[in-house]
Parts: C-alpha cells; structure tokens; sequence
C-alpha cells in the first residue's frame, strides 16, 4: 500500500523558516515517480509549489516561492523535503505531498500538513 506522511508544519513568524519531510513507503521510491509538494491556502485553489524527479538532479518551483524554498530527496530514506526560508503569511496552506507517475498523474496523496505564517 503505497503511503505518503507529511510532516514538519506548525506556527511560525513571517520572516522564519520550516522544514517540511514526506515518508514514502509501499513503492520503489527512488525509480520512475517524481514527487511535488502541492498546498492548498484557505478558501483557495490547489497550487503546486514544488517538484523533483526521481534522481533528484531536475527541480521546479512556483514563481511564488522561487528563491525561498528548496525541494530536496534522500532515496536512501524514502524521503522529500521542502526546506521553506523567509516565510510570509501568503504562504500559510495545508501542504500535501504527492506522487506524480508518467502512466498515473499525480496518483497519491499524503494527508497534509498544515503551515501557518503569522505574527
């Protein structure tokens, strides 16, 4: 059973920083899936903030936060991170990470976890 547990959000000051993990289990995570951080804000649309490829070596990022966060993955531990710098309020969402497949889309989902910027 592919799963996918976000961890790492809270409360945190504008101008502060978090690291977000994703555990990935019950798939060959370092072959063939990219992994994307996408995050939702109150009363908006999905928006995808971040991606990398199974290798690690190509990476997007939203216009929105290019510059602050850096999406990372160790395949040793089933692992992608969103380390987020300088954080301002408009980037308080539920931020899920998701499994993106060449045959599937964007396949499964982890529960979220909830980021709040604020002073």
């Amino acid at each position: 059973e592919v799963q996918l547990v976000e961890s790492g959000g809270g409360l945190v000051q504008p101008g502060g920083s978090l690291r977000l993990s994703c555990a990935a289990s019950g798939f060959t995570f370092s072959t063939s899936f990219w992994m994307y951080w996408v995050r939702q804000a109150p009363g908006k649309g999905l928006e995808r903030v971040s991606s990398i490829n199974s290798g690690g070596t190509t990476t997007y990022y939203a216009d929105s936060v290019k510059g602050r966060f850096t999406i990372s993955r160790d395949n040793a531990k089933n692992t992608v991170y969103l380390q987020m710098n300088n954080l301002k309020p408009e980037d308080t969402a539920v931020y899920y990470c998701v499994r993106w497949g060449s045959g599937s889309g964007l396949d499964y989902w982890g529960k979220g976890t909830l980021v709040t910027i604020s002073s």
